[in-house]
């Protein structure tokens, strides 16, 4: 494939893009913030194997010229500026990682999935997809006397809360039950009087040290409690899962589209 990779820079930036030349695929074309130390110097500084003539660029029509996918892992609003020029540069498929986006902002991708093939997912990971499915098997299994509780752990550095893998394992949840996420998630246990509801999805974030990503789901009943969970133990992990989208994309038409489509699940 011929990739371009936004936020080149960054850690999982680099991880995409150092995944993208150990599978033998043309990286095109890289983007960067305005400002950034990376900008018009050959990618091949950051990225080894990577090719001399390449450079990062603030341009994202310039970064995406010539690229069949455009992979972006970076923050919502240089994902939604990025759409805005990706078609025009001749981009015919887009990964999306990056999270924390608010009901404005995904009606702006479902618009423009209308033009374009875009796989939008808040965890590109095979393991963290099944624990998806798995969540949902449990969900639909076990009466609503059975408490469910989601705890994340990320890295520091990690803004938005809760992850969009932990939404995703609460929209699983949900699902299992017959409802939508934004009925069932509990209130952040606060104060004097935060009683848990019955029925309700609760959330608990933890941010430490260099933690790539944990995430664990229960469901508590006055007799026993389940545990499902998953560690990354590499950013690899999600920089394969992101090629494999990537591939998938190229083969179907514009539409919005996430792991489950890529996966089979």
């Amino acid at each position: 494939m011929k990739l371009a990779i936004a936020g080149v820079a960054g850690r999982m930036g680099r991880q995409l893009a150092s995944a993208a030349v150990e599978a033998g695929h043309t990286l095109t074309g890289a983007s960067e913030a305005p400002g950034s130390d990376a900008l018009g110097a050959p990618l091949s500084n950051l990225v080894h194997g990577a090719p001399d003539a390449v450079q990062p660029q603030s341009d994202v029509a310039k970064a995406a010229s010539g690229a069949d996918v455009w992979i972006d892992f970076t923050r919502p609003s240089a994902t939604l500026e990025a759409l805005k020029h990706l078609k025009s540069a001749g981009v015919k498929a887009v990964v999306i990682g990056t999270t924390g986006f608010d009901a404005a902002q995904e009606a702006e991708i479902a618009e423009a999935a209308g033009e374009l093939a875009i796989v939008k997912a808040g965890n590109f990971s095979l393991g963290v997809n099944l624990l998806c499915a798995l969540t949902k098997r449990a969900a639909e299994s076990l009466g609503e006397d059975w408490d469910i509780e989601i705890l994340e752990t990320h890295h520091r550095r990690k803004v938005d809360a809760p992850s969009g893998t932990a939404l995703m394992l609460g929209d699983a949840a949900a699902a299992g039950r017959g409802a939508d996420l934004k009925a069932l998630r509990q209130a952040p246990y606060d104060g004097p009087d935060a009683a848990r509801e019955a029925g309700k999805i609760g959330f608990s974030v933890r941010r430490s040290g260099g933690v790539i990503g944990e995430h664990e789901v229960t469901f508590g009943s006055e007799k026993e409690v389940l545990t499902l969970a998953h560690s990354a133990l590499n950013r690899s992990v999600f920089a394969h899962g992101a090629l494999a989208a990537a591939r998938w994309a190229l083969r179907q038409p514009a539409g919005l589209y996430d792991m489950n489509d890529v996966l089979g699940l």
